[in-house]
């Protein structure tokens, strides 16, 4: 997920470009921030998240091993870990390729969750995308989480914040948009998703719900 994607800037958010109706555009971002690659090497390296990929479905994150991915590929261990350095660079890469696939989606896939829909239904549709997407890589997700404030910083979840605040000022939301955005997203945590889901046995249209009214709380106009 990531060979072709743009490098992250150096400021605390990803860096929007004006338009000329004074909109701002965001790019995809990368989660692990990998370095660019040759054609061939880029090839390889997406075999290998495939592989990678078909191992997580069928074991879960907690039984992916550099030796199984290998085998599955057909590539020798010391293949795997070059491309990945080790088990955290590797799971870093998947998730990484799983969430640009969410950032294709509300950057540019169709409305009402990609552009060409008003700010609000926007952000509505934001949520459950969202609380699907955190549901279905959880284990993922926590496996990385080797230092809880990386994620604060990763350029996905900067991409993500800047993508809510943009449109809750599109939306005339009032208020500081920004740590407006943080606390929405905040709902959206993957821990939390999974408790209230597996622990609690909350269904996912109830979150839904919750996600709906949060966002018309705050007063976003359609």
């Amino acid at each position: 997920m990531t060979g072709s994607a743009p490098p992250p800037p150096q400021s605390g958010t990803p860096a929007p470009s004006g338009t000329p109706d004074g909109r701002r555009e965001l790019t995809l971002l990368p989660v692990g921030e990998p370095p660019q690659l040759r054609a061939d090497a880029a090839r390889n390296r997406t075999r290998l998240l495939e592989a990678a990929s078909r191992l997580l479905t069928e074991c879960g994150a907690a039984d992916l091993t550099m030796e199984a991915v290998a085998t599955v590929a057909g590539v020798g261990k010391g293949t795997v870990f070059r491309r990945f350095g080790d088990r955290t660079g590797l799971l870093l890469a998947l998730l990484d390729h799983r969430e640009q696939q969410l950032q294709a989606a509300f950057l540019s896939g169709p409305p009402p969750l990609g552009p060409g829909a008003p700010a609000a239904q926007r952000l509505h549709a934001f949520g459950p995308a969202l609380i699907r997407h955190e549901r279905d890589h959880h284990d993922l997700i926590l496996a990385t989480r080797a230092d809880p404030l990386r994620n604060y910083s990763v350029p996905g979840h900067r991409l993500r914040i800047s993508h809510v605040a943009v449109l809750l000022r599109q939306a005339e939301v009032q208020g500081d948009a920004e740590l407006l955005a943080y606390t929405l997203l905040g709902s959206l945590d993957a821990a939390l998703v999974r408790h209230l889901t597996a622990e609690r046995g909350m269904p996912l249209d109830r979150l839904d719900a919750a996600w709906h009214d949060l966002v018309t709380r705050l007063g976003a106009k359609r």
